[in-house]
């Protein structure tokens, strides 16, 4: 081996390294970013879900009992309702992630020492986040059912007599806690957010590299035609992805879909286009298919760890949950989680789909405008 010609080789890989300063950047950059993220954002530990709170008793046992609640810091009181079915509309519409339920009776029952049921209403489609409420509800019933008997009864241990306070804990759209339920959903838009933001953004690049780019120039197609000539094939691969992982879903996993089934294919396709439209804009802003990559990387990583797919948003600090409201798919997997697995529709996800459309809108119109019919 000639040490010669080989310094030669290997010292112009890093000429070529230093004039390639975007692949250079990403190279660094991006194990720096994975490395926040992981280091800051992600966490086990759920807390501070959003809970709303329906107080029939209105009495100071009651108020105490949701202090109690409140100071475990897996519950935040956000809301107070006025009724039943309102506080059940919070929990469906994800305006709430767990409803507490007091009784009218509940400080007369207290005071003639006779037991009480409180109802705690947990969103279970997250088995991590409710597990993490469930415990901290039914430990807030022993803390109060401990210091009531210590009060009436001073002197004897907590065994001697029966709960006063009967905390019932009730999962909501998941009683089993299956991980599956929670898992598939977000597949759909983890395989669109994949599949369709990796092959599109390699699409302008592609062309480019090999030449075809002058045919498509040449040719008296306008540049929003160009877009959406390049949208349409992967929309019906899109639609296509859907339907297999609902079926595969449903057939071996047991996943339910409550709601209508044309509320799915609705958001989907709005979130499709969304995924197609980012994929050309990063392919419209990279030079190679590098760069492409790398750019789709930078967009895929934030969407696995920050946008409620694999980790609870609430156990997130307030910056990585401000920035995955950035992401289309945080929207969309609460819409898909929202309609499969509660079978609310689109009525109560309102916020969430309008947000979608102005991103896929965004998206297609940054992209249009990137890209020029002409070479350089």
């Amino acid at each position: 081996m000639n040490r010669g010609r080989l310094k030669s080789i290997v010292w112009k890989e890093f000429i070529q390294m230093r004039r390639d300063r975007a692949t250079l950047g990403m190279l660094i950059g991006i194990p720096v970013f994975q490395l926040m993220l992981f280091g800051f954002a992600i966490r086990q530990d759920v807390r501070n879900l959003p809970t709303t709170v329906f107080d029939m008793s209105r009495t100071q046992e009651s108020r105490q009992l949701v202090q109690r609640i409140a100071a475990t810091g897996n519950f935040v009181i956000t809301r107070a309702e006025g009724s039943y079915a309102d506080a059940v509309r919070a929990v469906d519409a994800g305006h709430a992630r767990a409803a507490v339920i007091i009784p009218e009776s509940y400080a007369r029952d207290l005071k003639r020492g006779r037991s009480t049921a409180v109802q705690v209403l947990v969103d279970a489609t997250d088995p991590t986040a409710s597990q993490s409420a469930i415990g901290a509800a039914q430990m807030v019933g022993q803390q109060t059912n401990l210091t009531l008997m210590q009060a009436r009864l001073p002197g004897l241990g907590a065994t001697s007599q029966r709960p006063l306070v009967d905390m019932r804990v009730r999962p909501l759209y998941n009683p089993a806690l299956k991980s599956a339920l929670f898992i598939v959903p977000g597949i759909i838009g983890m395989i669109l957010s994949n599949m369709l933001i990796m092959m599109t953004a390699m699409a302008v690049v592609r062309e480019r590299e090999h030449g075809t780019l002058e045919q498509l120039i040449v040719t008296p197609l306008t540049r929003s035609e160009i877009m959406l000539g390049k949208l349409v094939p992967y929309v019906i691969v899109g639609l296509v992805q859907i339907t297999t992982v609902l079926l595969v879903g449903s057939l071996l996993f047991h996943v339910p879909i409550r709601g209508n089934i044309l509320d799915i294919y609705g958001a989907s396709l709005v979130f499709i286009v969304c995924s197609l439209g980012l994929g050309l804009f990063i392919s419209t802003l990279a030079q190679t298919q590098a760069q492409a990559m790398q750019g789709s990387v930078f967009i895929l990583m934030p969407n696995m760890l920050l946008a409620g797919f694999m980790f609870p948003r609430e156990a997130m600090p307030v910056a990585a949950r401000l920035f995955g409201l950035l992401l289309p798919l945080t929207h969309f997997l609460q819409i898909m989680r929202g309609v499969i697995l509660k079978g609310i529709g689109l009525r109560e996800l309102w916020p969430q789909s309008l947000t979608l459309i102005a991103f896929a809108f965004l998206f297609f119109s940054f992209s249009t405008a990137r890209f020029q019919k002409k070479l350089g």
